[in-house]
């Protein structure tokens, strides 16, 4: 609302000036560098000219204009500049009075979002909870904006580590153990393929062996490759719940490669394959190195997959943007994936944006899965809700569904320790530090929010009673000022792929708001005072649990 006002009020003051001296200008309204010079600065340079006038003259003709819009509480010219304050009785009324209109683009796009995507025959680790949180948070702020949008689960169902997979299964392993405890006992398969390989090279050549047979065709191979894909699916689909996201489309790297024909085609078509030491690759311009398209063997990769299935979403969805929260170690896979569409002059090409995450770091070293030291996610959850109860425990103790209280609150806490990190940094994971009650941690909003409800829960309030003279105290003003910020917040989020601003946001509101009833009565004996501060606590409640939802989070009613 403080933004769009500042564009409205240059479009009034051009009309006006226009009207009046019939000339037409542009004046435009300017958040001043100094904020003690108010809260609009507005340059009157291009009236001296048209109107032949001096910098002081003019900008005394701007002020006297301003003077009668009512917005303004104090108005001064320094200069050849107009610097107002807001009026806060006015200006709050207006900011409160808009929150109850979510603000949507004019012009919605489609966005097809490509996030999460875990590898099958593995466990849903840690390091898999960036890309899940992050992709779906934005597929959320996306959707309250106005977007369409469609979320795409793209599983890791083919390639050389099934390869390997099936080789350890075929030599070591058992299949009532498989049946019995699945992902355990693949993962342990995995590891341990990766251990004899060390001292036996050789094991490589024959996994890509298996795996080109797999992709092939072969019927023992894909039996084992379709249990293993279903164990994989019930264990993702649990830990979805858990987190409180879905997808509107499941693909998987093995339906690309049986279509990868097509786009292998459209490339030879476009002359761009070149043989290379028996394997087929795009080149690229410098400084970027070739595109393997076709292995030696006549493999198929993963950007051969990716190919095939971003024409194919691009078919069915039209999409302005495509979207993939990947990691930043795949920073160069994706500027060669645009690379290659840009020489084959792909339409979509400019919406294709990789939305990169840094890790999330175990004792200051990225988690691994090779070695066995990934940590599965379950744990991490099971921890967090743990610890969430114990707080519980020792904070409200006769609480009931203190079970499900914690659980809430537990998982919560993981995502939002997730998402109030920049996207693009890495960070050290520490779970003592997410699950507190206070701090910049998501059980600290949720308890805010249900401070707030506890409040509203003991008196209504009339909202006829509201008199916006009482927003003139810092305090008050301060949270309105906070209010209003929320639909810049959202857009900074959506211009940067960046759910950070959101989650940080949400710590700056919960912290005014405790700060502001640490100091302040909110149910005193006069009533209009007590339902002007009701009501101003019920939208920041409202945005509260407006931001929390899109970002996943649980909203509780006690802790």
């Amino acid at each position: 609302m403080i933004e769009e006002l500042k564009n409205q009020i240059s479009i009034k003051l051009n009309n006006e000036i226009k009207n009046i001296y019939g000339v037409e200008v542009e004046l435009k309204a300017e958040t001043p560098k100094n904020k003690e010079n108010g809260d609009v600065a507005i340059p009157a340079f291009p009236l001296c000219k048209a109107l032949k006038k001096s910098p002081q003259e003019s900008a005394s003709l701007v002020s006297s204009i301003l003077d009668g819009l009512n917005m303004f509480e104090t108005i001064s010219v320094l200069g050849g500049y107009v610097n107002a304050t807001y009026s806060r009785e006015v200006l709050s009324k207006s900011v409160l009075d808009s929150l109850d209109e979510p603000k949507k683009v004019d012009n919605p796009k489609t966005y097809a979002i490509d996030f999460s995507s875990p590898n099958i025959a593995k466990p849903f680790f840690v390091g898999h909870l960036r890309t899940t949180v992050i992709g779906y948070a934005l597929s959320n702020i996306l959707s309250y904006r106005g977007h369409k949008v469609v979320r795409i689960n793209h599983l890791g169902d083919f390639g050389t580590q099934f390869g390997k997979l099936i080789y350890a299964f075929t030599n070591w392993g058992n299949i009532e153990e498989v049946r019995s405890n699945p992902i355990d006992t693949l993962v342990g398969l995995y590891v341990r393929f990766n251990q004899e390989a060390k001292n036996k090279p050789e094991l490589d050549d024959e996994a890509r062996r298996i795996f080109k047979e797999l992709e092939s065709g072969n019927e023992e191979y894909r039996t084992l490759w379709k249990e293993f894909k279903e164990y994989s699916l019930n264990e993702f689909n649990r830990v979805y719940k858990n987190l409180g996201v879905s997808f509107d489309v499941y693909s998987s790297e093995a339906e690309a490669s049986r279509k990868s024909a097509r786009v292998i085609s459209m490339l030879r078509e476009k002359g761009l394959l070149v043989k290379d030491d028996g394997a087929e690759i795009v080149r690229l311009k410098e400084p970027y190195p070739p595109a393997i398209v076709i292995r030696s063997d006549g493999a198929t990769l993963y950007i051969t997959r990716d190919l095939e299935e971003i024409f194919d979403r691009y078919d069915k969805y039209h999409f302005d943007y495509m979207l993939y929260c990947v990691g930043n170690e795949q920073k160069l896979y994706f500027t060669q994936l645009k690379e290659v569409l840009k020489l084959m002059n792909a339409p979509f090409e400019e919406g294709v944006k990789h939305v990169n995450n840094g890790l999330i770091l175990k004792d200051g070293k990225k988690m691994a899965t090779r070695d066995g030291s990934a940590v599965k996610l379950d744990d991490v959850l099971n921890e967090s809700i743990s610890l969430a109860r114990a707080h519980i425990e020792e904070k409200n103790p006769s609480l009931e569904n203190k079970d499900e209280l914690a659980k809430k609150i537990g998982v919560s806490a993981i995502i939002f320790n997730d998402l109030k990190n920049y996207r693009e940094n890495d960070y050290e994971f520490d779970i003592d530090a997410a699950t507190r009650f206070e701090g910049q941690t998501g059980p600290y909003i949720q308890y805010t929010d249900v401070r707030i409800k506890s409040i509203l829960n003991q008196c209504a309030y009339n909202k006829d009673n509201v008199d916006y003279k009482l927003f003139n105290t810092d305090s008050m003003y301060d949270m309105v000022k906070a209010l209003d910020a929320f639909e810049d917040v959202i857009d900074k989020c959506i211009s940067e792929y960046a759910p950070n601003y959101l989650a940080k946001y949400l710590l700056n509101l919960s912290t005014l708001f405790n700060s502001f009833y640490a100091k302040e009565k909110v149910l005193c004996e006069n009533i209009i005072e007590r339902d002007t501060k009701l009501y101003l606590l019920s939208k920041i409640k409202d945005v509260i649990e407006k931001g929390l939802n899109l970002l996943s989070m649980s909203i509780v009613d006690k802790m």
